[in-house]
């Protein structure tokens, strides 16, 4: 009789004598030859099983008694042959004790992170565990040992490399994007202030953006600290890179949306943030503004706006002695922040009153009309004239009572100029002319609340939902007169 195949090693050490077996069938006994198999199966799936375990045990001990160069080797290779697995697959790797080896990399990370030497591995070896499909037993394993904590240490080491930061905050997006407790174990461990400090002294936009991505997690789904991620948001608007500024007024404005309700200091922030030289900042701060008109900072928003038309004495005068004395000083006022600001409120409120009728009537009751000839006249800085002008214009076009208004003030001459092309009117006039914008008198806030009280079919309107509009308006008209 044939012996049936057998498939799997030839010889079984010492654990069972196949011939004998095979013998003992052929001799008659009472076990069938699928018995037999079976026994032959589970014993080499037994004897696997061990193989598997002595090379996982050989592995930890080679780690264990690797240097720093040795174990540099090994985390190469786990990376480059793991990378991308499953939790179950990671399982099988390490013939169920994947554990055993992610201790080991969180031991070591807690003993050498603060020398920065091979953590960029470290955090890369402990990422292949977190993000594997099905991986929350390892992700818990990783807190337990106070992973979060640490990571948000390394974000404010200054002996740290940027790169190395930056895999740090890959960790922290994976526990974040795990679900609602893990964000809020982030936010419970100061998380926020680490996680906007570093973006804020980060010189690298990549990474800067890869912290963005991290806040934007944050403020997600996490109702019990979506209130700290907005403050700290804001609290990032003064810092000193243009591209932390970017990527925060962008969050800004989901964060916005999310929380509903805004913070009492976000209409200052936002409005000195209009002061840079970035047009890409300039450009979030604006579209930010746009969708705070429709919150309850609507009001004081528009008279900062305002304001900013028209920079106050002090601010101006601050280089006066500068320029008096200094010749080259003359190229830097082109980059005065208030003026700036100035040429950057004008095209807010172009921008504001195109989007909507209503909050065009509410600048025209803060005598904007006023302001943007004022700054029409600011010969220390052509942009602000431009700007100041081009708006202007859309008024004239939209209000017969403005166009009224500033043809008076102008004088028929300058007015000629300023209807033929209003855009380049900043290069046509003469300083006499210059002195007549800056020095105008021009005030249809008056004439606007008569018409709407005597009119009922005239276009503009007071608002009960809104504070008093004779408030404001008596408020607007003594601010005027002081700084005149």
């Amino acid at each position: 009789m044939p012996r049936p195949s057998i498939s799997g090693p030839q010889s079984l050490a010492g654990s069972l004598d196949l011939d004998q077996v095979l013998v003992s069938w052929e001799a008659g006994q009472d076990e069938s030859p699928l018995s037999c198999e079976a026994d032959l199966i589970q014993t080499m799936t037994s004897i696997k099983e061990q193989a598997a375990i002595s090379r996982l045990l050989s592995f930890l001990q080679e780690w264990d008694n690797a240097g720093k160069v040795a174990r540099g080797v090994i985390l190469n290779n786990f990376i480059e042959a793991n990378h991308g697995k499953t939790a179950p697959e990671l399982e099988q790797e390490f013939s169920q004790g994947a554990s055993l080896f992610l201790v080991r990399l969180t031991t070591w990370l807690r003993i050498t992170y603060m020398t920065g030497l091979g953590l960029r591995k470290i955090l890369r070896s402990i990422g292949i565990f977190l993000s594997a499909v099905s991986s929350n037993r390892y992700l818990i394993e990783f807190l337990e040992v106070g992973g979060v904590l640490t990571l948000l240490e390394i974000l404010g080491l200054e002996k740290i490399k940027e790169e190395d930061k930056k895999e740090s905050i890959k960790l922290l997006q994976v526990i974040a994007n795990s679900g609602r407790k893990y964000k809020e174990l982030i936010c419970e461990s100061y998380g926020v202030r680490s996680i906007a400090e570093f973006l804020a002294k980060s010189k690298s936009e990549e990474t800067q953006e890869e912290v963005q991505v991290l806040l934007d997690s944050l403020v997600h789904g996490n109702p019990k600290y979506q209130n700290q991620v907005y403050k700290g948001l804001i609290a990032l608007l003064p810092c000193v890179s243009p591209k932390a500024q970017q990527l925060s007024l962008q969050t800004l404005r989901t964060a916005q949306s999310i929380v509903g309700t805004t913070h009492s200091s976000i209409v200052d922030c936002v409005l000195k943030v209009l002061g840079t030289m970035h047009l890409e900042v300039q450009y979030e701060a604006i579209e930010l503004i746009k969708d705070l008109v429709n919150y309850d900072v609507r009001l004081p928003l528009l008279k900062g706006l305002v304001a900013m038309l028209i920079p106050s004495v002090k601010e101006t005068s601050k280089l006066q002695p500068k320029i008096l004395t200094d010749s080259a000083v003359l190229q830097l006022t082109a980059h005065l922040p208030v003026f700036l600001q100035q040429a950057a409120a004008a095209k807010t409120i172009l921008v504001l009153a195109r989007s909507s009728l209503r909050v065009a009537e509410e600048l025209l009751h803060l005598r904007v009309i006023h302001s943007l000839m004022a700054a029409m006249g600011n010969t220390d800085h052509s942009n602000s004239q431009r700007l100041a002008s081009v708006t202007l214009e859309y008024f004239v076009q939209m209000f017969p009572v403005v166009e009224e208004h500033v043809r008076k003030s102008m004088g028929e001459e300058l007015y000629q100029l300023f209807l033929s092309n209003a855009e380049n009117l900043y290069m046509k006039i003469d300083s006499i002319q210059a002195d007549i914008l800056a020095a105008n008198k021009v005030n249809v806030t008056k004439v606007l609340y008569h018409c709407s009280t005597s009119d009922s079919n005239f276009s503009f309107s007071l608002d009960p939902g809104d504070l008093n509009q004779m408030d404001y308006i008596t408020q607007s008209e003594e601010d005027m007169k002081s700084k005149e």
